[in-house]
């Protein structure tokens, strides 16, 4: 199969009403060139999966502005005006996780995991409708794992077969993400010739992308 495409590819298999990660920590580690596709495309209706909200005019927060989300869910929206705005109007639904558990659901959505289990958010808003475990004697939320229909991911350098190398804090959301989603784009900062990542330094394996876009 094919995995280099175009942007215009990759985009095109977002449709609207799709549930979409999408890597990155406030803009950094986003696939910044396919999301400025999305905005053009007006993709709408979509369920964000994502670490933050970025800034109004950086990655993800584009986005937010262009009102083409419905529901994030999401750990941070703080440096994100129009995000809050959206919330308080109730124009998007905003699922806020603890950062610890939004990547663990991940991890478990990607692993084929049922849940798991942790004390994080007990006797705050977090633990509303979620069910409670007592082990032992303490109190545990059962937190269910999330996948998504496409994942979109930024990688510092990836070769023709897909495997990944993410240069410093870039790493952060995106191998996750990139275990979790029925498909799976990396939008590559440059991209090389197999054998020219050194097995050591793959963070994430050929085996997870689906597709290639970027690279010039």
């Amino acid at each position: 199969m094919k995995k280099h495409i175009s942007i215009e590819e990759a985009v095109s298999k977002i449709k609207d009403g799709m549930t979409v990660m999408i890597g990155g920590f406030l803009g950094i580690g986003n696939p910044h060139k396919i999301i400025d596709a999305l905005v053009e495309k007006g993709v709408k209706n979509l369920t964000l999966i994502s670490n933050d909200t970025a800034t109004p005019d950086i990655g993800i927060g584009k986005l937010i502005v262009n009102k083409q989300v419905k529901k994030i869910i999401t750990s941070h929206i703080g440096t994100n005006k129009e995000t809050g705005r959206q919330l308080n109007e109730g124009e998007t639904e905003v699922v806020l996780v603890p950062q610890g558990t939004l990547a663990e659901q991940i991890r478990n959505g990607g692993a084929g995991l049922g849940g798991f289990l942790t004390p994080v958010g007990l006797g705050t808003e977090v633990e509303k409708g979620k069910q409670k475990i007592d082990i032992d004697g303490k109190v545990y939320i059962l937190e269910t794992p999330l996948r998504a229909d496409v994942a979109l991911i930024a990688g510092s350098k990836v070769d023709k077969k897909g495997n990944i190398y993410y240069n410093k804090s870039t790493r952060n959301f995106n191998p996750l993400m990139a275990s979790a989603a029925d498909i799976v784009i990396v939008e590559a900062e440059n991209i090389v010739e197999v054998g020219k990542i050194d097995p050591n330094n793959v963070m994430t394996p050929s085996i997870f992308v689906d597709y290639i876009v970027g690279g010039e």
